[in-house]
């Protein structure tokens, strides 16, 4: 739950979090009834995906099969691991469902935040992120990535979206800044501001027009999305952003997964052996203390990072994910025994993915605009 030691912010995320409290915190809204269709991908049939805003408007626009945009993000720093697999999925399930994917590079907030190169985050960029995306099964079709630093080749459309940051800059002021972060920054208003520009921009003339465009996030990420929101009130020309809110992925040690910490998570790259090692070395475990008390008590799943990754991810049988619950609870299944079998679905699966991973390096500069 969240108590006083607890924070999370866009850019910060530490202690124990209550979700139920942070939809009343933030005002958001439980994610209930959705189209058949949705139940065809895990992260909205186990509710993985869990709150949202303004999310009607987005079915009704699948049901009637108009156009909409979904808008993401990439922070270009660190490896592609299996926590960026959340968005990835999502990219891929609304592109079949008719939208057209937006995804901005985040390289000038990795610049002002990180100090990285321009350069350096362009390589990561590409030969980490969209190579993985096209792997994942993203389709050049209906889909647009671009850079923060260089929105695109045609003035028009770039001089557009630079420009937005500086229209919206004008209908918010400091009070409002320090109401929806907290604690704040020249930095973090630029950041916010960009953010801003990056979920409002395809609704430009110089790009779709008026159009309705949904973004999904982590939960600590709804600060971006609520000045979004409040600033688009008082500028004419847009329709209100849509979200959705999904569930944090631990890291192997049960705490934050980072891309900077290696031991914090499985990329997409590692070798059967890497896979074997992290699970079996840092993966935190929901079992008891001795092999007596766990065949007592039995273990629990909700803290265990293996089950929590087939439940996510590797896991795609309801009734297999239901059993091994069951029996871990019941003290039946063992955690070593839990930790071979995600050992295996993940190494099954990266089996695959790399083969494809291999030939979407070749793939790349038909995604960039």
């Amino acid at each position: 739950m969240i108590n006083e030691s607890s924070k999370i912010t866009p850019w910060e995320v530490s202690g124990n979090l209550d979700y139920e409290k942070l939809i009343k915190k933030f005002g958001v809204s439980h994610l209930t009834e959705l189209p058949k269709i949705f139940n065809k991908e895990i992260l909205f049939r186990r509710k993985i995906i869990f709150a949202h805003r303004d999310i009607q408007r987005i079915l009704e626009i699948i049901k009637s099969k108009k156009p909409f945009v979904m808008m993401t993000g990439l922070m270009p720093t660190g490896k592609f691991h299996i926590g960026h697999m959340i968005l990835a999925q999502q990219m891929v399930f609304y592109q079949k469902l008719g939208a057209k994917i937006y995804i901005a590079v985040a390289d000038i907030e990795a610049y002002n935040a990180r100090g990285q190169s321009l350069e350096e985050s362009r390589k990561i960029a590409l030969e980490e992120y969209v190579s993985n995306y096209i792997a994942l099964g993203l389709k050049p079709a209906n889909c647009e990535i671009y850079f923060q630093s260089e929105r695109s080749k045609d003035a028009k459309k770039a001089n557009a979206y630079y420009r937005l940051q500086n229209v919206l800059a004008r209908h918010v002021n400091f009070n409002e800044f320090k109401a929806v972060y907290g604690d704040i920054n020249p930095g973090k208003m630029l950041s916010s501001l960009l953010q801003a520009s990056d979920m409002l921009h395809p609704q430009l003339k110089e790009f779709e027009g008026q159009i309705p465009v949904l973004v999904p996030v982590g939960i600590d990420q709804d600060p971006h999305l609520r000045l979004a929101r409040d600033i688009s009130k008082r500028v004419k020309g847009f329709i209100q952003l849509s979200s959705t809110y999904h569930l944090f992925i631990s890291g192997l040690g049960g705490g934050k997964m980072s891309s900077s910490e290696s031991s914090s998570y499985i990329a997409l790259t590692d070798s059967e052996k890497d896979v074997e090692r992290k699970i079996k070395k840092y993966a935190f475990s929901g079992g008891r203390a001795t092999l007596k008390e766990h065949q007592e008590k039995g273990g629990n799943p909700d803290i265990d990072v293996s089950f929590q990754y087939l439940k996510f991810f590797f896991e795609p049988n309801d009734e297999k994910l239901k059993e091994i619950e069951e029996k871990y609870r019941k003290g039946e299944l063992l955690t070593g025994q839990l930790k071979e079998y995600t050992i295996k679905k993940i190494n099954s699966f990266l089996k695959v993915h790399q083969k494809k991973l291999a030939k979407s390096k070749k793939k790349i500069r038909r995604y960039l605009k």
